[in-house]
């Protein structure tokens, strides 16, 4: 935690408005054009009717972006089909637009190489482009053989620009705290220097090559982690003369309205510091339904006219206390005006309470919102705290009924963090940010994790929840 301490209040010079501009298709990024808000389909990708249709309510909720997992070839040829079904209904009609889509790519630089072909923008993570799958292994590199890893990651590297320039299609760099490389971890450790370098590694290669169409992120479950890194992320690229744009988002933020409030209170803290040019709200739902909850933290930074400024918002810190009040009439909308503007103030002026006053919501409500929002900031910890991903065609069991009955057999275990995983992408590296691990192994089949250890493998799914709960009862 002392990384994160240390570069929490890092001076910016910064604004979105100083950035580059990518362009994604038809649509731009960064620069003087707006924060433009995305999702991603939970949908098999090979499934292109229902993927057609989840993208078609995503496009009516007002969606400007939307991904889909791409795990081979297969998936990039289905997407092709997605794509030219969506381009077709939206020039026969009047209500769509051409949004761009975006390929998803994980352990696969060949299939990152195919998708870049037929889609506007593709998705890698520095952490599995070319290195292996993360082991959690300490390996000692000497300086030489880091610099020839670094020299084969420029080699393949420079082939996807190759083909990404031909077809104007454009990168998205994406790390995750969950996915760093062995690697990197060998030199830099479970850091945000390490999470900042895995960047920059990619994006040092891009500039060489004079490939602009870039946007960048950095993601974590932990709000503190997250919002720390991109702050780093935006000083190393200033200190390297780049301005590049910038996606934002709290992975595996959860559902429900502690999924909204964590999401708020992370990404809030880096809009009001001028930082994001586009965001994704990533809950353990319909991807439809993140869309408002995007809208509603864009329109309230949007400028100095926007809702913000004219709530008659008031802000006091007094003895480590934050205290905030606004005229909001609508509970969800304070939920996500209160925790996006008091994240940053605690973690900033070192506060360890918060007070919300509104005269329209009752006192406990307040008091429960208070903690909640605490507890999202990783200042104070009140009850158990899920670690759920959005879900995406990869993954392996129904999220939503496998967390509500996760919920049921562990919510009395106060202070616990239990993640919930569909699949391997993210799931054993955020499994170090939780006590417990639930994640999709196979069909069928879960596996259990105590930290980052694997404890019981590919277990029959009927039996999983209860023998994570026996397995949380004997640690106790």
């Amino acid at each position: 935690m002392h990384q994160i301490r240390a570069f929490m209040n890092i001076q910016l010079t910064y604004h979105r408005r100083q950035t580059t501009t990518t362009h994604v298709g038809s649509l731009s990024i960064g620069s003087e054009h707006p924060v433009r808000i995305q999702t991603m389909a939970n949908t098999s990708t090979n499934d292109i009717e229902g993927s057609v249709a989840q993208a078609e309510r995503c496009i009516a909720a007002g969606t400007e972006i939307l991904r889909f997992t791409t795990q081979g070839i297969r998936e990039v040829e289905s997407l092709a089909q997605i794509h030219q079904s969506l381009h077709s209904v939206a020039q026969s009609t009047a209500k769509q637009s051409n949004i761009p889509l975006v390929a998803d790519v994980h352990f696969q630089s060949d299939v990152a190489d195919a998708a870049a072909k037929v889609v506007e923008k593709v998705r890698i993570n520095p952490g599995n482009y070319i290195d292996p799958a993360r082991k959690f292994k300490q390996i000692d590199y000497t300086e030489e053989e880091y610099q020839a890893e670094l020299q084969r990651l420029r080699n393949r590297f420079i082939q996807l620009l190759n083909i990404c320039k031909e077809h104007q299609t454009a990168l998205r760099i994406g790390v995750n705290h969950g996915s760093l490389s062995d690697r990197i971890m060998s030199r830099y450790g479970d850091t945000p220097e390490g999470m900042v370098e895995s960047c920059m590694e990619f994006l040092r290669v891009a500039v060489a090559e004079d490939f602009k169409d870039i946007v960048l992120s950095i993601k974590a479950s932990n709000t503190r982690v997250m919002v720390t890194t991109v702050r780093l992320l935006v000083w190393q690229m200033q200190e390297e003369g780049m301005a590049f744009p910038l996606h934002l988002g709290v992975t595996e933020a959860g559902e429900g309205e502690d999924g909204r409030v964590k999401s708020a209170v992370g990404i809030g803290a880096l809009l009001a510091d001028g930082i994001g040019d586009t965001i994704r709200v990533s809950l353990s739902e319909a991807p439809e339904k993140e869309l408002p909850v995007a809208k509603a933290l864009v329109d309230y930074f949007a400028d100095e006219q926007s809702i913000r400024y004219v709530a008659t918002t008031q802000v006091k810190i007094e003895d480590k206390t934050v205290y905030f009040s606004n005229a909001d009439t609508d509970w969800q909308l304070f939920q996500l005006h209160a925790a996006a503007e008091c994240g940053r103030l605690l973690w900033d002026h070192n506060c360890t309470d918060l007070v919300l006053n509104n005269d329209h919501f009752a006192a406990e409500d307040l008091a429960r919102l208070s903690k909640d929002i605490l507890q999202a900031a990783r200042v104070r910890m009140y009850k158990t705290e899920y670690i759920s991903c959005p879900g995406c065609g990869r993954t392996l069991f129904d999220l939503e009924q496998t967390i509500a009955q996760v919920k049921a057999a562990t919510s009395h275990l106060q202070g616990l963090k239990i993640g919930i995983m569909g699949c391997i992408v993210n799931g054993p590296g955020e499994m170090a940010d939780a006590d417990y691990g639930y994640v999709g192994a196979g069909r069928g089949k879960v596996s259990l994790y105590r930290g980052k250890e694997c404890i019981l493998k590919n277990i029959p799914q009927e039996d999983a929840v209860q023998q994570l709960l026996t397995l949380i009862e004997h640690d106790r």
